[in-house]
């Protein structure tokens, strides 16, 4: 085994480890990784260093996003039970705080490159994805991330994350392709909303990237609008209208359904003097408190049945996706390469005539040139002369080969993204433009009856942890659980 297959294996023994403490239900789903990421890797989509296992978190995850002063830290620490983090008007902290939970007593703040160089956290290789925003950044990963660890029970299998505010950060661009990133990861987006400013139409730019661009998504039941700090307005005369006019600005880039939440925190609340106004805003703000804490709570049975469907859906793609995709770029390969190859050799062979016409060698339809008789009379001159053609048309047909490649990798180099293909189309179809590759392959490198039958495996073991995650948390016929098999709550949860 090489040292970088040495090393991935390396994290995935680190995480089993940890699973088969933490999360034993989805122990098992780590080998069917592997079973991907070796078809990934014989067809070229994954480097021998990668794997699909890494790229998904494995624990449940909350984000909080939102404008600065919109309450996230205060709203994170009320929710934890913990004073963690620093709270107040203005931006108190400009970077992603990954939250975890820790036995030890005390809480503790690390650095980004914890989060950077460990698979099991939605940060894995973040400083990448930063150094293609900014070039240079991707070695500040600790002005961008930092990972602080809290006694919380609350924490106990999920992490949270507290975002800057969007317009609080001077490194705005990495900052959103951060909050993209973890948005694509999270099992629960919270957005919050400072109530405290009326005017919500002066932060179009944050309204559109935080709803606009969201609502459309295929996962975007998992984004919670919240208007937080909503006491603020318990002194105006008409705090119904301020929530209309975030209501309105919400309806107006096309959020018509969804919840819509109106919070304040309980730990620092504005004294509010109309007794019957305090307890209709403490009434509604306890109702909905208890929704979005409930939906927190649910994050930690989806995630499990995220990763089963991670699992099921990188297989599908491949063989669905993936090597459609790499067959038909084949094919125009194939014709390129022939075109070419046609072009070369004609202009070759009429370059040849004209010229072998022009010095007299045809007698006819006789080639007779004068060093003939030479080549006849010496044959290790003309094994040589056949030896150095061959290879001279070889060259020009392999350069042919790698021009018309170049075309096409660059073509594939952006499309497994916006087809949604876990890997690399690029270099999963440069592996079938090695030289001893013909261009009538009809199959793309690593795919065939062997990788057929393995992705048939990692399906039919997805089916079957659907099902255990099923038998764990559903029981439609009412029946009760054998002896020893009855788990509480709290443990269905856990596991």
């Amino acid at each position: 085994m090489s040292s970088a297959g040495k090393l991935i294996e390396g994290r995935l023994k680190h995480l089993e480890s940890h699973l088969e403490q933490e999360n034993p239900v989805l122990l098992k789903t780590v080998q069917s990784f592997r079973k991907l990421d070796r078809v990934a890797r014989s067809m070229g989509l994954l480097n021998p260093d990668e794997s699909y296992a890494t790229q998904i978190p494995w624990w449940p995850l909350i984000s909080v996003l939102g404008t600065f002063s919109a309450g996230k830290s205060t709203f994170v620490n009320h929710y934890l039970g913990f004073k963690l983090q620093r709270t107040g008007n203005q931006a108190v902290d400009d970077r992603f705080s990954v939250i975890c939970y820790s036995r030890e007593k005390n809480a503790h703040s690390l650095p980004g490159v914890a989060l950077d160089s460990d698979p099991r956290f939605p940060f894995y290789q973040m400083s990448d994805e930063i150094e293609r925003v900014a070039k240079g950044e991707g070695r500040r990963i600790d002005a961008y991330l930092q990972l602080k660890t809290c006694p919380s029970e609350q924490l106990r299998g999920k992490i949270l994350i507290d975002s800057p505010g969007f317009d609080a950060d001077a490194q705005r661009t990495s900052t959103l392709r951060i909050t993209d990133h973890i948005i694509g990861l999270s099992d629960l987006v919270l957005v919050l909303f400072d109530a405290r400013h009326p005017e919500p139409g002066a932060m179009k730019d944050t309204l559109d990237h935080l709803v606009t661009n969201t609502i459309n998504r295929p996962d975007s039941g998992k984004f919670l609008y919240i208007l937080n700090q909503i006491d603020a307005t318990a002194r105006e005369d008409n705090p119904e209208e301020v929530v209309a006019a975030w209501q309105r600005a919400m309806g107006d880039r096309g959020l018509t359904a969804g919840r819509f939440f109106t919070i304040y925190s309980p730990d620092q609340t504005l004294p509010i003097d109309d007794e019957k106004l305090k307890e209709r805003f403490e009434r509604k703000r306890d109702a909905d408190l208890e929704e979005i804490h409930t939906r927190m709570k649910e994050v930690e049975v989806e995630r499990a049945y995220r990763i089963v469907g991670s699992l099921e859906k990188t297989s599908r793609d491949i063989e669905e996706k993936a090597v459609p995709v790499l067959t038909e770029s084949l094919q125009q390969w194939k014709k390129r390469v022939i075109w070419g190859d046609g072009i070369i050799f004609g202009l070759i062979a009429i370059l040849f005539l004209y010229f072998s016409s022009e010095m007299g060698y045809w007698q006819g339809f006789s080639f007779s040139p004068p060093w003939l008789d030479t080549f006849k009379s010496t044959p290790w001159m003309s094994y040589g002369s056949l030896i150095v053609l061959l290879l001279v048309i070889y060259g020009l047909h392999h350069l042919v080969r790698l021009v018309t490649a170049k075309g096409i990798m660059k073509k594939l180099s952006g499309q497994a993204e916006s087809l949604g293909i876990k890997g690399d189309l690029s270099r999963a179809f440069y592996r079938n433009t090695r030289p001893w590759r013909t261009i009538f392959s009809k199959t793309p490198a690593g795919w065939g009856r062997w990788a057929r039958k393995r992705l048939y495996q990692v399906t039919q073991d997805a089916d079957g942890y659907v099902q255990i995650l099923n038998d764990r948390f559903t029981n439609p016929s009412g029946d009760p659980l054998p002896e020893g098999e009855q788990i509480t709550e709290s443990e269905a949860t856990k596991q």
